[in-house]
């Protein structure tokens, strides 16, 4: 009879070892091999500036759709869920933060609200949804908050490999987000600290996950840890995932940091549709020029363009505020300076004049191929952009007129682009010649208007 027992309780115990599920093997990347994953700046839709804290599965889906038939070949490829997937009850023009119902794991991980992202069922996470994208021929991405659920953490929630380290053991309440309190910092000089964002990172690669935003590391306090431990579990985890810094003014005296271990970073708190935020990004770029580079690119944020605010965080349901002439001048400096693109504005209900800034082959070239990007000055009213294509030897040039109610010239001496005798003007824009210059190049430009041209010689 015990010979009988010990036998069943072996074959017992070797049935439970054989159906349990192993954690997959995994690639381990080369230190700065990720940069080979975003050598041009990443392009795409990002739900925040539509939907803030509440897009829904069919609205992702939708603006899949849009991006596969009309954007995909033009190098727009990700789709983006933006902040709180993993809340059943929030709400739009904030956060709900009085009664947030989270949707979380045995492990304490957050997980997408089944409410609102149905093909999340039965544990399946965002696996359906990015399997979805991906048929597209584009690629999946999701924003999170830095930090450990403070629900893990009030119910001692173990951490997914580690030997019985629970939550309530790798939290800090030092250096907390200031706007929205989900999470606690993750105290770094804890055993299961890193564990803890490996866990997170390996779930979102076995998802299909190509590109995370990581909000609350850049400002008023510059995460440097935390970082240092999501570059690790994103080199471990066998996936690709391009990985972006938000938000905030990122420190330049962080730089070096910064660019080696993040794919973008963001230079600015969140831009939207009003004058004073494009004029405060071209201040801001000043400093971050000589740091445009294959596979670390400094961030400029979303696109407020197009329909925005559906139910966002800031303002009504509208199309953007910004005149054509505000438009073309957000979309010349994100261009010229090189920025990621994440376009903001419901693909769906994109106008033509939103779709012609989204789909200029020429403007578009000089953005993905273009190189020795400069500021020439900022006085007064005035900014001047340059850069060049390595190949074809072009010269590109944006011009903006900054002032609020006056129309002026703004030029450029040809000799400071290291350029002697008569050149071609080409509206990069339009197309269209604007004929010869020599000596300088000079238009007048309305308040808050610009150019950009290619010149030739």
């Amino acid at each position: 009879m015990r010979k009988k027992l010990a036998l069943g309780l072996l074959a017992l115990t070797l049935l439970c070892a054989c159906t349990e599920k192993k954690e997959p093997e995994r690639k381990v990347f080369a230190e700065n091999e990720f940069k080979e994953w975003a050598q041009t700046p990443p392009m795409g839709w990002n739900s925040w500036d539509c939907y803030g804290p509440t897009v829904e599965e069919h609205e992702v889906k939708a603006n899949a759709d849009y991006m596969a038939e009309h954007l995909l070949k033009y190098g727009w490829e990700y789709v983006v869920v933006d902040i709180r997937w993993f809340v059943e009850n929030d709400k739009a023009g904030g956060y709900n933060q009085t009664d947030p119902r989270y949707v979380l794991d045995e492990y304490g991980r957050y997980q997408p609200a089944v409410n609102r992202f149905p093909s999340s069922k039965d544990g399946k996470g965002f696996k359906e949804l990015a399997d979805y994208v991906h048929q597209k021929g584009l690629k999946f991405g999701i924003h999170i908050m830095r930090g450990i659920p403070k629900e893990a953490v009030a119910r001692k929630m173990p951490v997914k490999g580690t030997d019985g380290i629970t939550a309530d053991q790798i939290y800090s309440k030092e250096n907390l987000c200031k706007w929205l309190s989900d999470n606690y910092t993750v105290d770094t000089s804890k055993p299961g600290a890193q564990e803890y964002y490996n866990s997170i990172i390996n779930m979102y690669a076995d998802w299909g996950v190509d590109f995370i935003k990581v909000d609350d590391l850049s400002a008023p306090y510059y995460h440097k840890d935390e970082i240092d431990m999501i570059r690790y579990a994103i080199d471990h985890c066998g996936r690709p995932i391009v990985f972006s810094t938000s938000p905030g003014e990122t420190p330049i005296e962080e730089v070096e940091h910064v660019r080696s271990h993040a794919n973008m970073w963001r230079m600015v708190n969140d831009v939207w549709d009003v004058w004073g935020d494009i004029d405060h990004l071209l201040s801001v770029c000043q400093k971050w020029y000589p740091y445009i580079a294959p596979g670390t690119w400094p961030d400029c944020d979303m696109i407020p363009l197009g329909r925005i605010s559906i139910r966002g965080e800031r303002g009504e349901d509208r199309m953007t505020r910004l005149t054509k002439d505000e438009q073309y001048t957000l979309m010349t400096l994100f261009t010229i300076f090189r920025s990621p693109l994440m376009f903001g504005g419901d693909l769906p209900s994109c106008d033509d004049f939103t779709l012609s800034l989204l789909t200029n082959e020429e403007v578009l070239k000089m953005h993905k191929e273009s190189v020795d990007t400069r500021m020439l000055y900022r006085k007064a009213d005035k900014v001047a952009i340059t850069s060049r294509h390595p190949q074809t030897g072009a010269i590109y040039l944006a011009l903006f007129n900054t002032s609020n109610d006056k129309e002026i010239p703004v030029s450029v001496d040809l000799k400071d682009l290291g350029i002697e005798g008569t050149v071609e003007l080409t509206n990069l824009w339009t197309g269209q010649s604007m004929g010869k210059a020599s000596g300088k190049v000079e238009q007048r430009l309305k308040p808050h208007a610009s150019i950009l041209c290619k010149i030739t010689q």
